[in-house]
């Protein structure tokens, strides 16, 4: 049985630190979905299809893994792509609480699907992409926070 998971986010933009996740993910699974949420309430950076567009620039050359939109409820996409494991990175003790309450809430909607949390790489615990939109917002230059083949023109489409 093939090793399914979602690596579900905004990805507004997406960052080395989201790289790194998916990376060590692939040691594990057979195939990562990387799965960009849509909501409507959240006020976007960058559209969804220049998000998904500058993820699969990132993993062009990487057979398992799928990039593509979603919106609702995580588990049920999981269950639409046959994935029985969410990634999520984790950064700070605050991400772990709010990562440990939503894995909790997901194993109660859908028992089979796991939560699997991968501690970042110390260079990469302050990396988020509020940060790199502030830094990008305010003519700093964010380049050294983005995956090697993605650069600033990118976010400026």
């Amino acid at each position: 049985m093939e090793r399914i998971a979602i690596f579900p986010g905004s990805f507004d933009p997406f960052t080395i630190g989201h790289e790194e996740i998916v990376k060590r993910g692939l040691k594990m699974f057979d195939k990562i979905v990387i799965a960009v949420g849509i909501n409507a309430v959240k006020k976007e950076f960058l559209d969804v299809d220049t998000r998904i567009a500058i993820i699969r620039k990132v993993f062009e050359d990487v057979d398992n893994v799928i990039v593509m939109s979603y919106s609702g409820l995580t588990v049920d996409f999981c269950e639409q792509m046959g994935a029985n494991f969410i990634i999520r990175g984790l950064r700070t003790a605050a991400d772990f609480e709010y990562e440990r309450a939503v894995g909790q809430a997901n194993k109660a909607m859908d028992s089979s699907v796991e939560t699997v949390f991968l501690l970042t790489s110390p260079e990469h615990t302050f990396i988020s992409s509020t940060i790199v939109r502030d830094i990008f917002m305010n003519g700093g230059n964010a380049n050294k926070f983005l995956p090697t083949n993605v650069t600033i023109e990118d976010l400026r489409q």
